[in-house]
């Protein structure tokens, strides 16, 4: 699934390349997860157990008998995350009913923040779409499971903080094993596409 992107994964990767003073025990670089993922060096994804807006706790092996569509994320970024969600929903309204065998989950890189507008957040994407929080330590172990890059960057005056993120989309069998991963910025039609192929087989 991933051939075709490697240049622009690449150009991911070399714009995270960085790491962040806090952060160097607790994730690899973005470079060498990036790297990771797209050689498919090592294991992706795992069993995790967050907390829903409600919170209640969600295991990933609730969803199993679906497809999983997994997107780390938050809900204060300006322009990634939304685009991709934004082509997430479209691409399971296209695909109808049979979206029904799809389980898609947003999982925030930044909880401190997104406890509370979470619920409202995921909601205004798409119906079947489920938003999940955690600890920063839960959240830090899920996403080095998915090989799922971010990073925390203080702005200089205003003391707020953005958060770099690979934005990478995940897509999980039905049994929870790993089927590979979509570049942000994938359009509607490709992701459609692809998940109608796996939904077939």
């Amino acid at each position: 699934m991933a051939g075709s992107w490697t240049a622009a994964l690449f150009a991911i990767a070399s714009c995270l390349s960085f790491t962040v003073p806090g952060t160097a025990a607790e994730q690899p670089t973005a470079a060498q997860m990036m790297d990771d993922l797209m050689y498919g060096r090592g294991t992706v994804g795992g069993p995790f157990t967050l907390t829903d807006p409600d919170g209640k706790p969600r295991s990933d092996s609730e969803f199993r008998g679906k497809l999983m569509v997994v997107y780390f994320g938050y809900t204060y970024c300006p322009d990634v995350c939304p685009t991709d969600l934004m082509a997430i929903s479209q691409a399971l309204d296209a695909l109808g009913p049979a979206a029904e065998g799809i389980q898609p989950v947003f999982i925030t890189v930044d909880p401190e923040r997104d406890t509370k507008g979470l619920a409202d957040y995921v909601a205004a994407f798409h119906h079947s779409l489920v938003g999940l929080a955690g600890s920063p330590e839960e959240i830090r172990k899920v996403a080095n499971s998915y090989k799922a890059f971010y990073a925390k960057v203080p702005a200089e005056r205003s003391g707020e903080y953005s958060i770099d993120h690979a934005g990478v989309i995940y897509l999980m069998g039905r049994n929870g094993e790993y089927l590979g991963f979509m570049p942000p910025q994938t359009n509607p039609e490709r992701l459609t596409e692809i998940l109608r192929k796996y939904l077939a087989k």
